[in-house]
This record gives C-alpha cells, structure tokens and sequence, in this order.
C-alpha cells in the first residue's frame, strides 16, 4: 500500500466506543448475504474467482485488497451491474444472482460507488426523491390520480428532509448537486442510499476523494447504520478507518479471498502483510492503536 493511500486521513482520530467492535469469535453466524463460486474473467484475466464469501447481518464488513484485486468487481457482480461468468449468491435467503441492479435495491441491497453518481443539474432535495421506491406517479395509470401520488411525494419528502438534516446537508436541498464539494456528494449519495430503507448497503471507497474534515462525519454515519441494526460491506484503502470501525475484514488479492477475520487477526496475518499491508505499513497501524 502506497504512503499516499494510508496518509488519506491522517491526523484523522478514529473512535473506537467500547463495545462496537466484537472480541474475536463473538460474531455469530448470521449471514445476511451468501455467495459461492462467483467468477468472472475479462479476456484471459480472472478478475474475481470468490469461492466463499459470507457477510454477517448487522455488522461493518471491511474488503481489503491492493488496486487490481477485484473489489469494484465483486461489487459491481454482487448487486446487479455485471454479468457473472459462473456463481450463485442470495440475500436474505432468497437467490438474487442473474437479477439487474434495480431489482437487487428492490430486495434491500443497495450501494455507493466510488466516483459519485449525483445527478448535478437537479436540486439536492430532487436527487433524494429519485431514490425512493415504489413511487405509484411514475406508472402511466398512477400519474393522472395526482391525490395518489401527491401524498406519497409529500411523505417522500419528508423522509428526505430529515436524512438531509441528518447527515448536515439540509442547508443545501435547493442547491444544485453539481454544487457540492466531493465529501457533501458521498454523503449525498448515502443519504439517498437510505431512502430505500434497506437491509444492506455497500459503499464502495466512502472515504476516496474526501476532505478530512469529513472523514469523521463519515465515519460516524457509518458506524450509526450498523448501531441501526443494517449490514454495511464497504472498500476502503486507509488502514486506520478499517481497523477503527470493521467487525470483520475480508481480503482479496488477484480476485481471490485470501484471508478474513477480526482486525487483530488480519494485522498478524503474514499472508495478508506480505500480499498486501507490507510490514511497515503493520507497524504503522499498530503504532495507532497503543
């Protein structure tokens, strides 16, 4: 791992509250997604070949791997917006493989993606309605019974009101999206995640491209969805925040999983430090937690 992805927040103190974070073998087995043999190849290249992969309800999966390892792979297959050469995988015990990514959020699996997808020329407030789910207005015959419509729009919007009082965007909800700075966007895109009230969310690098003045805040939406009982899977590169907040860590290299455990498992892992972390960048993690 290069200096320049473990210094992405650096001076950024992440709290760790008694009690947040399981001791190992505490997390007991209830996965809320499954996925067995999932493969998919680009040419000659294996991107992704995942044997096993279990994601424990209501807790912070972290998966970790070196650029190239097929994390946004994996995702991009797990919730609708790849096509997979071989595998099986359900959420909530029902299969969702083979299903497009608005069927996938239709379940209660949703995510984020590393760069942004904010709409920029609509309002903050508009970019959160296009999240929500089962709007009866967008049907041909729902949108003439405009009494229908009007009151599930006015309960949408206040549902949206209150995420963006939540995560500290409420002052911006006539702004244009384009407007926003690029951390004010990943938390626009959670917030809008939200709206479906889902059982998962995934977040692909939350904290890429953000200033640090707002790591913290991420962090803590983070953490509070999983004090909410919802199940977080996320990417990330910086050390600290991984090792701050993850119940369980997963890494991948060359499109395989290679290891998963606690932190303090991965932080003594030999194949993980040679694969991936590197036996400085262990001493430095190490060094921040005494």
């Amino acid at each position: 791992m290069s200096s320049d992805e473990m210094g992405s927040s650096a001076g950024v103190e992440v709290d760790r509250m008694a009690g947040a974070v399981p001791e190992p073998g505490s997390v007991k087995s209830d996965p809320i997604l499954v996925a067995d043999r999932v493969r998919r190849s680009f040419g000659g290249l294996t991107a992704v070949d995942v044997r096993r992969l279990e994601v424990q309800r209501g807790t912070i999966t972290a998966l970790i791997g070196p650029n190239g390892a097929g994390k946004s792979t994996l995702f991009n297959l797990l919730t609708g917006f790849d096509r997979v050469d071989q595998g099986d995988w359900t959420f909530q015990g029902s299969k969702i493989n083979g299903k497009p990514g608005h069927k996938v959020a239709r379940a209660g699996m949703v995510r984020t993606f590393q760069l942004t997808k904010a709409l920029t020329r609509m309002s903050v407030l508009d970019n959160m309605l296009l999240g929500a789910q089962g709007q009866f207005g967008e049907r041909m015959a729902g949108s003439f019974l405009r009494n229908v419509w009007g009151r599930q729009e006015r309960a949408n919007t206040v549902r949206a009101l209150e995420l963006l009082e939540r995560f500290k965007l409420i002052d911006k909800r006539e702004d244009m999206a384009g407007s926003l700075s690029g951390g004010q966007r990943k938390l626009l895109e959670m917030a809008r995640a939200l709206m479906t009230d889902p059982a998962m969310i995934m977040l692909d690098e939350p904290m890429a491209g953000v200033n640090p003045a707002l790591v913290q805040s991420l962090l803590g939406h983070i953490t509070s969805l999983r004090d909410e009982g919802k199940t977080v899977l996320f990417v990330e590169h910086d050390m600290d925040v991984i090792m701050g907040i993850s119940d369980w860590i997963v890494v991948l290299a060359q499109g395989q999983v290679i290891a998963e455990g606690t932190p303090s498992d991965i932080r003594s892992n030999k194949q993980v430090i040679d694969a991936y972390l590197g036996a400085q960048d262990v001493d430095e993690v190490g060094s921040a937690d005494e």
